[in-house]
């Protein structure tokens, strides 16, 4: 593809502003650790979401996106569709005890919440495995898809496109080891709102192109030959897709909706919150910041980003409709190719390098602070001072680039990959959820819960070669999920509950229970969440609202999108009143927490300095264990 002078001054003009946007913040980065790994805790809500939302739109994304509508129409995002209710559920749940928890990683919340060698050894093991191996993996399978996409959009060698996918992890890394997450955050927004500019422009040309004839043409084309590609729900019942529509048995429909979305450890959906979502809500400025920040994060993720993808990818059936099977995907690289106007091209590339960035960046900010915080300063080098710490997240970021380069080379196919992580990980999700709120969990729960799957995955391999069969995703989802739910409950009480030393400070510190009671049984206690399920179930019905509304619009479907429209106004409304009954909305410097039956009420404070002195305060009621 040729690109013109402005296409190149596009290209170039976004890459200069990116990386002097993020060089910018390197003095505020670099007075400590918590400066650069969560910007001081002080983030907006609204820029700690976007930041959220745009690591999740990655340079595979739309092109995934793609390949699902191809195959399955636009009820094979249900694929992903389905982790809403886990989102939302860390959303009402899990988001004000994260950025309560003080702690700087998602790792370093083991020490808090579990006592002794055992959290010690989970606390440096997850740190690796995530940190290093999971993250890699990651990596790699962003880069292989920039790289995918150089190759088709320029005609290049998998060589050279490795070459410029390197160049491109280069800069992103430049700015993530100077800026920290502050700088991460501000330039994650500048390139979200670059990529979806870009990716609204794309859809709007492709159906303005006249093989299209607008949205009424376009589904004209398609319904003639796919009656069903415009369902918005999948068929249930059969395994086969009907129509080009997704096609699920009643077994994979219940492993979908019922387990995957509280049972799997999924990158950016970890029940219970994780990753770079838990770093977001822990860069907060108060408790309330995260929930909305989060909440924002959901509605975003699965409302404003898919539907200009979607609509790319339904042309591209159209358009491209002898593509190979498993090259579906490309059909939004050559709609990128055959129908953008000079200028375009160069903003749709950007579009693509800014998706890449902003997750690169993320990932390798994400991953240094827990080799640094996790591993070095809580094993090796435990007494240096900040800047040294901070050199030594530099240095990590940029290891961390190297080996994820390293391993893209090692990447052929990545969806299978990604099958056996949630598989791996199935049944690990209900300890994460459960720690916060259940005093019994202990470190020993966890550990148990992280091994069986691996074991459980082993089994199956070994079954199918044995037998030479191939045991269905949904029906090992399940079997998994059972078989580490029951082994991680046996071990957990077969061994000791942390001691009181342990779970005191942290029921106070994350629940605001004044006197770190974390048998609770007061009828406040239960009231405070039956308004978060509430809360929950609202907010659930009010994102699919707002999705397929949207949706419906898109397609000029008004009489549909109006009754949704509706339904979401009703949702919104109830969701306000159990957010206001929940204490999530209200004066800004307090928070009520309904914990006990004298109704405590803690205050959120203002200043960051306030801040530091209440968690000063609170360490010297309850001194760190002893190692």
């Amino acid at each position: 593809m040729e690109l013109t002078t402005l296409d190149w001054g596009i290209i170039i003009g976004f890459l200069v502003v990116i990386l002097g946007v993020g060089i910018s913040y390197t003095r505020q980065a670099s007075k400590d650790m918590e400066s650069f790994f969560l910007g001081g805790r002080n983030m907006h809500w609204l820029l700690a979401g976007i930041s959220m939302v745009a690591t999740t739109f990655a340079a595979d994304t739309p092109l995934a996106v793609t390949e699902i509508v191809s195959k399955d129409g636009i009820a094979g995002n249900w694929l992903w569709w389905n982790f809403l209710a886990g989102g939302m559920l860390t959303t009402f749940f899990f988001a004000r005890l994260w950025q309560r928890s003080g702690v700087l990683t998602e790792v370093e919340l083991i020490e808090l919440r579990y006592a002794g060698k055992p959290a010690q050894f989970l606390r440096g093991f997850k740190a690796v495995y995530l940190g290093v191996f999971m993250n890699a993996i990651i990596i790699a399978w962003v880069n292989v898809a920039l790289q995918s996409l150089l190759v088709v959009f320029f005609g290049l060698s998998n060589e050279m496109a490795l070459l410029y996918t390197a160049g491109a992890m280069v800069l992103a890394a430049t700015y993530a080891s100077f800026s920290g997450l502050i700088g991460v955050a501000v330039t994650d927004a500048i390139q979200f709102v670059v990529a979806m500019v870009g990716c609204i422009a794309l859809a709007y040309f492709v159906l303005c192109a006249p093989e299209i004839g607008g949205m009424a043409g376009l589904k004209e084309q398609l319904t003639s030959h796919n009656p069903n590609i415009l369902n918005f729900l999948p068929s249930i019942g059969s395994s086969e897709s009907a129509g080009t529509t997704l096609g699920l048995t009643v077994v994979g429909f219940f492993a979908y909706a019922g387990f995957q979305w509280w049972a799997c450890w999924y990158p950016g959906a970890e029940p219970g919150g994780g990753g770079y979502v838990a770093q977001r809500m822990m860069s907060t400025r108060s408790d309330k910041d995260a929930v909305y920040a989060t909440l924002f994060f959901q509605i975003a993720h699965y409302c404003i980003r898919p539907w200009a993808w979607i609509v790319v990818g339904l042309a591209a059936v159209v358009l491209y409709p002898d593509l190979a099977v498993g090259d579906e995907k490309l059909g939004y690289v050559y709609a990128m190719r055959d129908y953008l106007p000079a200028g375009w091209k160069g903003l749709l590339l950007v579009a693509f390098l800014a998706a890449y960035m902003s997750t690169i960046s993320t990932q390798l900010n994400w991953g240094a602070g827990y080799l640094v915080n996790d591993v070095y300063k809580r094993f090796i080098k435990t007494d240096k001072d900040a800047k040294h710490y901070i050199l030594a997240s530099r240095v990590s970021t940029v290891g961390l680039m190297v080996l994820g380069l390293v391993i893209s080379n090692y990447i052929d196919t990545i969806s299978g990959a990604w099958g056996f992580i949630m598989q791996a990980g199935a049944g690990l999700g209900l300890v994460l959820i459960l720690r916060w709120y259940w005093w019994r969990i202990n470190a020993w729960s966890e550990i148990s819960a992280t091994i069986a799957p691996f074991i459980f995955t082993a089994l199956i391999w070994g079954y199918e070669a044995k037998y030479q069969t191939k045991v269905d995703f949904p029906i090992a989802l399940i079997l998994t999920t059972l078989f580490t739910t029951c082994i991680w409950l046996i071990v957990t009480f077969l061994t000791k509950p942390e001691p009181d030393s342990t779970l005191a400070p942290f029921w106070k510190k994350v629940h605001a229970v004044a006197d770190g009671n974390y048998k609770i049984t007061s009828s406040s206690f239960a009231t405070n969440l039956k308004y978060l399920a509430a809360c929950w179930l609202a907010a659930i019905v009010m994102t699919y609202s707002i999705l397929f509304l949207t949706g419906k619009f898109v397609l000029q479907e008004y009489g549909t999108g109006a009754a949704l429209a509706g339904l979401a106004a009703i949702s919104l409304y109830f969701l306000n009143y159990f957010m206001e009954q929940a204490g999530l909305i209200g004066d800004a410097s307090t928070t009520v927490v309904a914990l006990e039956d004298q109704n405590l009420t803690t205050s959120i404070p203002d200043s960051k300095e306030e801040k530091q002195d209440n968690w000063t305060n609170l360490n010297e009621d309850f001194p760190d264990k002893e190692d």
